[in-house]
């Protein structure tokens, strides 16, 4: 299985390429901003949270800012490749009815739209970075395995809930529902840390797989801190188990789904 994944990478890499650059021109088509709209959409909401944090909570965290963008980008990349995903082959129906396509292809599609997103966001955050005259060492340069997590867990979680999502047809409110408490459970405008109290704010960054990326890449962006090698290697381990069963279901099962869309 793992053979035929890989080989399918190959196969399918061009349309992965041009339904990524087909996805991005299509959120931007109308937009008067056009390519700037993927600038300008992130540092809105990064003001949005900013107010809330700053004036409602009264919030005196350093860099707060560069902090709240970095925990509003994880999340956006989770959040949106997550919703998008129960709903991804109905969404392609057209596509899946007509000619095969490895159905974990139309989420990698998704996965590599949101992250160009996520690539754009974070050039803003190193502006900001320069900007307030952050520290840098070369723990930045965890960036890139943390990333990589983060990407694996995603796909993961996100193949199973791109399979359930063909039959279960509620399974998008229930996500949109859970996201929430999701959302303020993982720390993108508050440090779990200091905020929640032990040891509750140790076990929910430990628990939380979204809650430790973010925690691990303000860590290594703003304070000059290693990365916890040990448990991120638990949530890479946990990756690529969700990833390789979601594969497998979705190889499994993926000549029903034109079946159940009839």
């Amino acid at each position: 299985m793992i053979k035929q994944f890989i080989e399918d990478i190959k196969k399918y890499s061009k349309y992965i390429k041009y339904s990524t650059k087909a996805g991005l021109k299509a959120e931007i088509a109308g937009s008067y901003l056009n390519w700037l709209w993927l600038f300008v959409e992130p540092i809105c909401f990064m003001f949005i949270y900013i107010f809330v944090a700053v004036v409602v909570f009264k919030s005196n965290i350093e860099y707060f800012p560069i902090f709240v963008f970095i925990g509003l980008t994880v999340w956006n990349l989770f959040s949106k490749t997550l919703v998008s995903s129960v709903k991804l082959v109905i969404a392609n129906r057209d596509t899946v009815t007509k000619i095969y396509v490895p159905k974990f292809v139309l989420l990698l599609t998704r996965m590599c739209i949101n992250s160009v997103k996520f690539f754009i966001s974070f050039s803003l955050v190193i502006i900001c970075m320069i900007i307030y005259q952050v520290p840098i060492s070369l723990n930045v340069l965890y960036f890139f395995p943390i990333f990589i997590i983060l990407f694996i867990i995603t796909f993961g979680i996100s193949s199973l809930f791109m399979h359930f999502g063909v039959f279960i047809k509620d399974l998008s409110n229930i996500t949109t529902i859970a996201l929430r408490l999701l959302f303020y459970a993982s720390g993108v405008f508050f440090a779990i840390d200091t905020r929640v109290p032990a040891p509750y704010n140790e076990l929910l960054i430990k628990l939380n797989p979204i809650a430790s990326i973010i925690y691990e890449f303000r860590n290594v962006l703003l304070y000059q801190s290693s990365i916890n090698f040990s448990l991120m290697g638990i949530w890479l381990i946990i990756g690529l188990f969700l990833s390789y069963v979601g594969i497998k279901t979705i190889y499994k099962y993926e000549n029903t789904y034109v079946k159940v869309m009839k």
